[in-house]
Protein backbone atom coordinates (compact mmCIF):
# COMPACT_ATOMS: atom_id res chain seq x y z
CA UNK A 1 0.00 0.00 0.00
CA UNK A 2 1.25 3.69 -0.75
CA UNK A 3 1.26 6.22 1.61
CA UNK A 4 1.49 9.60 1.05
CA UNK A 5 2.28 12.44 3.22
CA UNK A 6 1.40 16.12 2.80
CA UNK A 7 2.79 19.17 4.40
CA UNK A 8 -0.63 20.87 4.21
CA UNK A 9 -3.92 20.52 3.29
CA UNK A 10 -3.67 22.24 0.17
CA UNK A 11 -0.88 19.85 -1.39
CA UNK A 12 -3.14 16.99 -0.26
CA UNK A 13 -6.33 18.31 -1.92
CA UNK A 14 -4.41 19.01 -4.86
CA UNK A 15 -3.01 15.53 -4.83
CA UNK A 16 -6.39 13.76 -4.77
CA UNK A 17 -7.31 15.85 -7.80
CA UNK A 18 -4.61 14.83 -9.99
CA UNK A 19 -5.35 11.28 -8.78
CA UNK A 20 -9.19 11.61 -9.66
CA UNK A 21 -8.58 12.94 -12.87
CA UNK A 22 -6.56 10.57 -13.96
CA UNK A 23 -8.88 8.09 -13.20
CA UNK A 24 -12.10 9.97 -14.61
CA UNK A 25 -10.30 10.59 -18.03
CA UNK A 26 -8.90 7.33 -18.51
CA UNK A 27 -12.22 5.41 -17.38
CA UNK A 28 -14.97 7.64 -18.25
CA UNK A 29 -17.54 5.31 -16.39
CA UNK A 30 -15.56 4.97 -13.35
CA UNK A 31 -17.38 4.52 -10.09
CA UNK A 32 -16.32 6.20 -7.22
CA UNK A 33 -16.86 6.72 -3.48
CA UNK A 34 -17.28 10.09 -1.79
CA UNK A 35 -17.59 11.18 1.57
CA UNK A 36 -18.86 14.40 3.59
CA UNK A 37 -17.50 16.56 6.39
CA UNK A 38 -14.75 18.97 5.73
CA UNK A 39 -12.10 17.05 4.78
CA UNK A 40 -12.91 16.42 0.96
CA UNK A 41 -13.96 20.03 0.15
CA UNK A 42 -11.03 20.77 -1.20
CA UNK A 43 -11.20 17.64 -3.66
CA UNK A 44 -14.74 18.70 -4.90
CA UNK A 45 -13.72 22.64 -5.08
CA UNK A 46 -10.95 21.38 -7.35
CA UNK A 47 -13.00 18.72 -9.39
CA UNK A 48 -15.49 21.45 -10.42
CA UNK A 49 -13.08 23.72 -11.21
CA UNK A 50 -11.34 20.98 -13.31
CA UNK A 51 -14.89 20.83 -15.05
CA UNK A 52 -15.08 24.33 -15.55
CA UNK A 53 -12.33 24.24 -17.24
CA UNK A 54 -13.14 21.59 -19.99
CA UNK A 55 -10.92 19.18 -18.16
CA UNK A 56 -13.17 16.86 -16.80
CA UNK A 57 -16.62 14.83 -18.07
CA UNK A 58 -18.55 13.64 -15.27
CA UNK A 59 -21.38 12.63 -17.88
CA UNK A 60 -20.83 8.62 -17.07
CA UNK A 61 -18.90 8.93 -13.60
CA UNK A 62 -21.06 6.95 -11.03
CA UNK A 63 -20.86 8.03 -7.35
CA UNK A 64 -21.92 6.03 -4.21
CA UNK A 65 -21.75 7.85 -0.86
CA UNK A 66 -20.37 6.52 2.38
CA UNK A 67 -23.18 7.73 4.57
CA UNK A 68 -26.20 9.31 5.82
CA UNK A 69 -28.02 10.96 8.22
CA UNK A 70 -30.90 8.13 9.50
CA UNK A 71 -34.41 10.50 9.97
CA UNK A 72 -33.36 13.63 8.17
CA UNK A 73 -34.60 13.89 4.30
CA UNK A 74 -32.38 14.50 1.38
CA UNK A 75 -33.85 18.66 1.33
CA UNK A 76 -32.73 19.08 4.95
CA UNK A 77 -29.26 21.57 4.67
CA UNK A 78 -27.87 18.84 6.88
CA UNK A 79 -28.82 15.96 5.21
CA UNK A 80 -25.33 14.39 3.14
CA UNK A 81 -27.21 14.35 0.09
CA UNK A 82 -27.90 17.98 0.43
CA UNK A 83 -24.33 18.67 1.18
CA UNK A 84 -22.92 16.97 -2.28
CA UNK A 85 -25.52 18.88 -3.98
CA UNK A 86 -23.92 22.02 -2.97
CA UNK A 87 -20.56 21.29 -2.84
CA UNK A 88 -20.02 19.28 -5.91
CA UNK A 89 -23.28 17.83 -7.84
CA UNK A 90 -24.66 20.57 -8.88
CA UNK A 91 -21.81 22.28 -10.39
CA UNK A 92 -20.98 19.49 -12.60
CA UNK A 93 -22.51 17.27 -15.55
CA UNK A 94 -23.44 14.34 -13.44
CA UNK A 95 -26.20 11.90 -13.95
CA UNK A 96 -28.35 12.35 -11.40
CA UNK A 97 -29.15 8.93 -12.10
CA UNK A 98 -25.46 8.13 -11.61
CA UNK A 99 -25.22 9.50 -8.35
CA UNK A 100 -26.06 7.20 -5.08
CA UNK A 101 -26.57 8.55 -1.27
CA UNK A 102 -27.98 6.17 1.22
CA UNK A 103 -31.41 7.15 2.05
CA UNK A 104 -32.14 8.27 5.77
CA UNK A 105 -35.92 8.20 4.95
CA UNK A 106 -36.38 4.38 4.57
CA UNK A 107 -38.47 2.44 7.38
CA UNK A 108 -36.02 -0.70 7.43
CA UNK A 109 -32.38 0.70 7.52
CA UNK A 110 -30.83 -2.75 7.85
CA UNK A 111 -32.51 -4.08 4.70
CA UNK A 112 -31.85 -0.58 3.15
CA UNK A 113 -28.02 -1.21 3.87
CA UNK A 114 -27.79 -4.32 2.62
CA UNK A 115 -29.50 -2.93 -0.88
CA UNK A 116 -26.51 -0.29 -0.74
CA UNK A 117 -24.25 -2.69 -0.47
CA UNK A 118 -25.29 -4.73 -3.45
CA UNK A 119 -25.80 -1.77 -5.41
CA UNK A 120 -21.99 -1.16 -4.86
Amino acid sequence: MLVEIFPDYETLSERAYELVATLIRRKPNCVLGFATGSTPLGLYRRLVEGYRRGELDFSKVVTFNLDEYVGLPPSHPQSYHHFMWENLFQHININPSNVHLPNGMVDDIEAHCDWYEEQI
